[in-house]
């Protein structure tokens, strides 16, 4: 098999969401000579963007979203290791968490799979994750973007009580918050004072890239 031809398998494959044959292609290409940056951005990032803009047009649901996303995650715990050694830079970093009172996850966790797929680093703080957690996690990694995702409307005001527990540690100014989930608008992410939201995990790696160029182009010398 060429190398063209393994990309394209492996391109295939995620897109369908088959976790084993993208195992098997992501080991066989390694084996064969291929760099682990070039399974990633010639055939594994462009997969689960082709799943992204798939679920934009109504071609495929949240379901076939997991799947993909499940299917590179395997590829992605193989991988990992093997980028950090070359020294591959990572898009940004992404501290992720559900806010405190909510034990949803399902949502998050395809997010992350998104910003990892996309080539971010995401750390996750799981579910219940109280404002100073937040807080020291900020501290912690010095992430480009802090997430809070919310299903409940009676949680969702944990957003404002989080970006006041930033802005006491002085850290609201250098970080960008996101934040998301099925009862959030676009409204209430202005109203609690977010830098972006987005309504599902396709839309949340665009808006995530365009923050943060936002912010990096903002901080170059005139």
């Amino acid at each position: 098999m060429t190398t063209e031809e393994l990309l394209r398998q492996l391109y295939d494959q995620t897109l369908t969401g088959n976790g084993p044959a993208v195992l098997d292609l992501t080991r066989s290409g390694l084996a064969g000579g291929i760099g682990p940056e070039t399974l990633l951005y010639e055939a594994l990032i462009p997969a689960l963007e082709e799943v992204g803009a798939r679920f934009e047009r109504g071609d495929f649901f949240v379901p076939e979203m997991l799947i993909a996303g499940k299917a590179m995650a395997g590829a992605l715990e193989v991988l990992r290791p093997l980028l950090a050694e070359t020294g591959a830079e990572s898009i940004g970093t992404v501290v992720m968490g559900t806010v405190k009172g909510d034990v949803h996850d399902i949502g998050k966790n395809l997010v992350n799979i998104m910003f990892e797929g996309a080539g971010f680093r995401v750390i996750d703080l799981g579910v219940q994750v109280a404002p100073e957690k937040f807080v020291e996690a900020v501290a912690e990694h010095q992430p480009d973007i802090v997430g809070f995702s919310a299903f409940l409307t009676t949680t969702m005001p944990m957003f404002k009580a989080n970006i006041h527990a930033l802005t006491k540690a002085g850290l609201r100014d250098r970080v960008i918050v996101m934040v998301g989930g099925a009862p959030v608008t676009q409204e209430y992410a202005d109203a609690v004072g977010a830098d972006g939201y987005a309504a599902d995990a396709s839309a949340a790696v665009v808006k995530a890239k365009q923050l943060i160029a936002g912010r990096r182009s903002a901080a170059l010398p005139a």
